[in-house]
């Protein structure tokens, strides 16, 4: 019989660390030192829950990396994970902060695997109503009772922001209000065999409106070896958003309630609460764009990190 893989895991005060960078609520940083509590179905998804919304309170969804660094790289190592998110208090894209999280997860003992999952162009903003390759990535928790959820910390401001039940019947959920979200299980229109099922992750802005598709999944493991692969791509090629976009989302946390989100696009900067824009703002060169990433995400950058973007099209030159 082949000898089950070793994953990487963090020690518990790197645990402990993270919990407090992520300022998690007492009552859920006390199940950790109580297994058997943290484990049982009811207790297990209320933690999910407030890990979740609190990691993406905290730990924002950005590619500075790829701009504003020297070698415009990105590595998928736990130990490089944990420095650059919980020591530095940077954030990264969904193969980073996915890839942390279910370290994360896996450390506290849950049973839990990653999946590939193709972005939605249409939702990406790269195209009409399609599909990417795989470039996306989620994490997949089974209970104790044999229930599974999707956890994913890495998709920016329409992605979840709790665990998601895989079952078919299950209602859909609320998201930043007034907008819902939820798992459909169905073939999608590009499939050449009808009969293969997907889980399809959908956003709505409001009750009212049409459903919309922002990635599928499927619940055969990726290996770290597939997202090597995975990233390269993302990361390098010149058809990647990522590479000619900097973006920053984090979640704006009231409570245990999310209720909007901070933006970085490009040069623009927004603040949104419950679908509705507060403030919106420009930054014209890179002086200010810095400042802004700074003064609103927390992502404090280095000299020679400021350098990195020099000459690059993602360059604000005033």
């Amino acid at each position: 019989m082949a000898a089950k893989s070793a994953r990487p895991t963090y020690a518990p005060d790197q645990i402990s660390k993270y919990f407090k960078h992520i300022s998690l609520p007492k009552d859920s940083q006390d199940l950790f030192h109580t297994p058997a509590k943290l484990h049982h179905p009811n207790n297990a998804l209320k933690f999910f829950t407030q890990l979740q919304r609190h990691q993406i309170a905290t730990v924002p969804f950005e590619n500075l990396q790829l701009h504003y660094s020297r070698d415009h790289t990105i590595s998928l190592d736990p130990a490089y994970l944990f420095n650059k998110i919980v020591d530095r208090g940077h954030g990264g894209y969904c193969m980073e902060n996915n890839c942390f999280f279910g370290t994360v997860l896996r450390s506290l003992g849950f049973n839990v695997f990653s999946a590939g999952a193709r972005v939605n162009t249409a939702a990406s903003g790269t195209g009409e109503d399609g599909w990417e390759g795989w470039s996306h990535m989620v994490n997949i928790v089974t209970l104790s009772s044999g229930q599974k959820y999707m956890l994913d910390v890495g998709f920016g401001g329409n992605g979840p922001i709790q665990p998601l039940l895989l079952d078919p019947s299950a209602a859909h959920t609320q998201h930043i209000a007034p907008a819902e979200a939820r798992l459909l299980h169905d073939n999608i229109p590009h499939n050449a065999d009808p009969d293969q099922k997907l889980w399809q992750y959908q956003h709505r802005i409001d009750p009212q409106s049409d459903w919309q598709t922002m990635h599928c999944f499927t619940e055969l493991e990726f290996l770290p070896k597939d997202y090597e692969i995975m990233n390269f791509w993302t990361s390098q090629s010149r058809k990647s958003s990522f590479t000619y976009r900097v973006v920053a989302v984090k979640m704006i946390l009231e409570g245990e309630e999310v209720v909007g989100t901070l933006i970085l696009d490009g040069s623009d900067v927004k603040r949104r609460v419950k679908g509705k824009t507060e403030q919106s703002r420009t930054c014209k060169t890179e002086e200010e764009r810095v400042q802004a990433l700074e003064d609103i995400f927390g992502l404090r950058l280095t000299d020679e990190e400021r350098r990195g973007i020099g000459g690059m099209v993602t360059e604000l030159r005033g």
